[in-house]
């Protein structure tokens, strides 16, 4: 099999989502792979068929008519390539459907081993069912009731660190025999359980598990307070994920055996390109996978990767969790024109029992961005409150310090730092104009200082995360040129003023240009172009230097171009509805979303 840069000519790759499977085509082109092109198809892995790899044939045979090229034989993929217009050299995928890796995590002390649990299984592409501790306040009937209704794939248990606390951990592991839960998919195996705890406990939680689970022993999550392991917690659950939850999955054992590698999860394979991401440019990113049934929040700030999946927050199966949780005010904010809420709750109902339907009027689109907001506004507090520093660390700390209260656990996200915001998912990705994508991420993150926006093209950075993995060279070639699409710039002073004075005066060379508080202004930086700019605030504002403070940065345009955002942080919107709608319509006029 070709697993070199000289061998692999063409590669195909897809990406088995909850709702859609997309398939993309790269090939070399003289020194250079590139997108070729793309096809997608409805998941396949639910009745009627309970086979995904009927969606994948679907996307693939969109290719063949796309490419001109021949992908498919007798229905299966041809693998490796016979000639330049006959398969592919490489095959690779990614998955989400059928609810992706559902995971439940222990740890002794919810705060602290719990948490690190939480990073390493988030961080392997699982979604969080529910979180066992020692002091989560429960009664032990009510945990054994708790794991035998959830079902999960697999079970990570953690706590104490190294020579600490065994009692504990004992304690967990009788629990997990009480309740002897059975795992969601295939009848009649045992359910995989991860022990990262203190290694002198290894021997007597394995005795007390002894028959009843598929065991799996790795090094301690916390082995001291003041280190997380969690690399190889995450290669164990990765591993377990293809070996249990992948093989019992509709279709997916026939899966595997087309691939040329391991089917990855595709929050596990976005996860690996967000690092590569922040590594290359070196500076912060946070990237955002809004898709039908979760909401994918990634980090990188200070060298940490956190991850976090909200797994009630989506665009089609979720939608009304997102109601639900938001509630219609906070949706209806965002819409420009009057909405009831009980049309509002109705449009949303048929979203989620059609959910593969798309906006067919401008009024559909702009109640769907609203909800995407909040959608995003909500997964990114969750990742703020998951995205934080060890707890239970000593500090030595000087008199500032203590006196300004910092602590251990406080959150690594910070907005003054972050250097570029990816989104990605459909509502960002198939945005009708880029200005809408900028528009929406502006408002649900309402970033601070000088940040670059850009969105995944046709949201590739899962597969092109996988490909990483067996050829890293192709996989940033394709994300450069043919993934990431810069956005532009954007200038967001911190604080605020009264509506219409002076707030931020940006000075390039050809002239200045000043913006009152509480206004958007979009100026022409277009792709690959650069300017230095000088920043200069108001008194009681700040870009990054201090209130009334200038800054000198060089920024960078795009396909919409640079933004000034002082609207001020945090934003606040009218109360007074007739109010509110009016400048909703001044901010999108702005930005080149309705007529002057």
């Amino acid at each position: 099999m070709a697993t070199n840069e000289t061998q692999v000519q063409s590669i195909l790759a897809t990406d088995c989502g909850s709702t859609t499977t997309k398939a993309i085509l790269i090939e070399k082109q003289d020194d250079e792979y590139r997108l070729v092109a793309r096809g997608e198809a409805p998941t396949t892995v639910e009745a009627p068929f309970d086979d995904v790899t009927v969606g994948v044939r679907n996307a693939a045979a969109e290719l063949e008519e796309v490419a001109g090229k021949r992908l498919l034989e007798d229905g299966h993929l041809i693998v490796p390539a016979r000639d330049g217009a006959t398969g592919t050299d490489l095959y690779l995928s990614t998955s989400s459907a059928g609810g992706g890796l559902q995971m439940m995590v222990a740890g002794v002390v919810r705060s602290m081993s719990g948490e690190s649990a939480q990073r390493a299984a988030l961080g392997a592409g699982a979604i969080i069912m529910d979180v066992i501790a020692i002091d989560d306040g429960r009664k032990e009937y009510q945990r054994v009731e708790r794991i035998r209704s959830l079902r999960p794939d697999m079970i990570l248990l953690s706590g104490g660190t190294d020579g600490g606390t065994v009692m504990h951990l004992v304690e967990l592991a009788e629990l997990l025999v009480a309740a002897d839960p059975r795992p969601r998919l295939g009848i009649g195996l045992r359910i995989p359980v991860i022990f990262a705890g203190n290694k002198a406990a290894r021997e007597p939680v394995a005795k007390t598990l002894d028959g009843k689970c598929d065991l799996r022993v790795v090094d301690n999550l916390r082995p001291v307070l003041e280190q997380e392991n969690l690399g190889p917690a995450r290669e164990a659950i990765h591993e377990l994920f293809l070996q249990h939850v992948m093989q019992q999955a509709p279709g997916y054992s026939k899966l595997s055996g087309w691939t040329s590698t391991g089917i990855m999860s595709t929050p596990n394979a976005f996860g690996k390109m967000v690092q590569t991401i922040a590594e290359q440019l070196g500076m912060s990113v946070l990237a955002v996978d809004i898709g039908g049934a979760t909401t994918d929040v990634f980090s990188v700030f200070d060298g940490t990767f956190n991850r976090t999946v909200s797994a009630n927050l989506g665009m089609s199966y979720s939608i009304c969790n997102v109601l639900l949780e938001a509630g219609t005010q906070n949706i209806a904010r965002w819409v420009p024109f009057p909405l009831e809420d009980a049309d509002l709750r109705n449009r949303l109902r048929n979203k989620m029992i059609r959910p593969t339907t798309i906006p067919y009027t401008l009024e559909d689109l702009r109640i769907e961005q609203a909800v995407a907001r909040e959608a995003l506004r909500l997964a990114f507090e969750h990742h703020k409150s998951l995205a934080r520093g060890l707890k239970g660390v000593r500090q030595v700390r000087t008199i500032g310090e203590a006196l300004s209260q910092s602590a251990t656990g406080a959150t690594l996200v910070s907005l003054m730092d972050l250097g570029l915001i990816v989104g990605s998912g459909g509502v960002l990705s198939h945005a009708p104009r880029r200005a809408e994508a900028a528009l929406m991420m502006l408002d649900a993150y309402q970033p601070e200082g000088v940040t670059l926006l850009a969105v995944d093209s046709i949201f590739m950075m899962p597969q092109l995360g996988v490909l990483a993995t067996v050829l890293p060279e192709a996989a940033m070639q394709v994300f450069e040129r043919d993934c990431l699409i810069k956005l532009g710039h954007v200038i967001a002073p911190v604080g605020t003023a009264k509506e219409g004075e002076p707030a931020v005066t940006v000075q390039m060379k050809g002239g200045s240009e000043s913006v009152p508080f509480g206004a958007l202004k979009l100026l022409p930086l277009g792709v690959g172009q650069q300017a230095q700019v000088t920043i200069t605030p108001a008194r009681n504002l700040n870009v990054g230097a201090g209130k009334g403070r200038p800054v000198t940065t060089t920024v960078e345009g795009g396909v919409v171009g640079l933004i000034i955002d002082a609207r001020g942080r945090p934003l606040q919107l009218p109360a007074e509805p007739a109010a509110r709608m009016r400048k909703l319509a001044e901010w999108h006029q702005a930005l080149g979303l309705t007529p002057a």
